[in-house]
């Protein structure tokens, strides 16, 4: 039964794509690192070079590892519900920690240097977007995998979840593309517009930033492409709605 199941599933060019996203979200993750590698002076967690790990470690956990766990239950599609959950949420702890190590670095930065915080729009989205991202974890934790919670209250949030999963790649990259000019802005005022290789290199980043937002976007709001409950997930499914609702298997 599960053999037929995943033949007559209509994924099309899906995998392509799937292969596609990670390709555009290594090559970002690649062209952060080199940005900030060579021509703002690599990494560190004291110095000038702090504020390089804020950025990195943004656009790796914002925006790659907040796309990857959009695509789990696209991917992963004959795995158990409970597994893919599991690694759905690992990967946004993921996301949070390391996103919370760039916060950190930014802001002690910013102490050191005697330089104001919150005042550009970047840094209101950027901490709007952190906030919302932690309560739509929180929410998600207690609804989808806390035990004991009711089916009713996970089927009347699940779509708010999705939506607000998707909205917050949207958000992440938008608040990149303003971390982004905005750092150049700074860097680089006088020889921006004359579009200097790192300029162009950071413009680049920033087209491959939204090209991975557009990739995942797709993926993710293809009806067709929604993973499938297995057989022993639709009779559950059905052994509980006949269990609280009274109806048969066989009614509709």
């Amino acid at each position: 039964m599960m053999e037929d199941a995943m033949h007559n599933e209509n994924i099309g060019w899906m995998p392509y794509l799937v292969a596609l996203s990670q390709v555009l979200g290594v090559a970002a993750l690649a062209m952060t690192g080199a940005w900030f590698a060579h021509f703002r002076g690599g990494f560190s967690w004291d110095g000038d070079q702090q504020f390089n790990v804020h950025p990195l470690c943004m656009v790796l956990g914002m925006v790659f590892l907040c796309g990857e766990s959009l695509l789990v239950y696209r991917v992963f599609r004959h795995e158990t519900k409970r597994a893919t959950k599991i690694l759905h949420a690992v990967l946004h702890v993921l996301a949070l920690f390391i996103s919370l190590v760039g916060i950190i670095a930014v802001f002690q930065f910013h102490k050191k240097k005697k330089i104001a915080d919150l005042y550009s729009l970047h840094s209101w989205c950027g901490i709007a977007t952190f906030t919302v991202y932690i309560f739509q974890w929180i929410a998600g934790f207690i609804l989808f995998l806390v035990p004991g919670v009711g089916l009713t209250y996970r089927s009347q949030y699940k779509s708010i979840h999705v939506f607000f999963g998707l909205a917050l790649l949207i958000c992440s990259i938008a608040t990149s593309l303003l971390g982004i000019t905005e750092k150049l802005l700074f860097s680089i005022p006088d020889q921006y517009s004359m579009l200097p290789s790192e300029g162009a290199l950071a413009n680049s980043l920033g087209l491959m930033l939204v090209a991975f937002g557009l990739v995942i976007g797709y993926i993710v709001t293809r009806d067709e492409w929604k993973r499938q409950p297995l057989p022993e997930e639709q009779a559950l499914s059905i052994d509980f709605k006949t269990l609280t609702e009274g109806e048969s298997p066989s009614e509709p």
